[in-house]
């Protein structure tokens, strides 16, 4: 399935649309492949229960970053999806 080619496509492309989201409450993004956290300069939780009412699972680590760690098997109309809550939610809590 080429799930590893597919990840190094795929998570790079996605940092890359996270970077780009607009918010003052993200520090950095870093990750590897589609494994990928988002650094924050307040608490992580909100962010993620706010995503989880957007449907989307994510955890908070170490109290201020939000991890994201899609299947391998993600395709990139579910990651644009993804980008899109991700985006809601960096608007609304800032």
């Amino acid at each position: 399935e080429k799930l590893v080619k597919q990840s190094d496509k795929l998570g790079p492309w996605f940092m890359e649309k996270l970077s780009a989201i607009e918010s003052k409450s993200i520090v950095t993004v870093r990750g590897k492949g589609l494994w990928v956290g988002l650094v924050l300069n307040k608490p992580a939780r909100p962010y993620c229960e706010a995503l989880m009412a957007e449907g989307m699972l994510c955890k908070e680590t170490h109290e201020n970053v939000i991890r994201i760690a899609p299947p391998l098997t993600i395709k990139r109309k579910d990651v644009t999806w993804a980008i899109r809550r991700i985006t809601k939610v960096f608007k609304a809590l800032g």
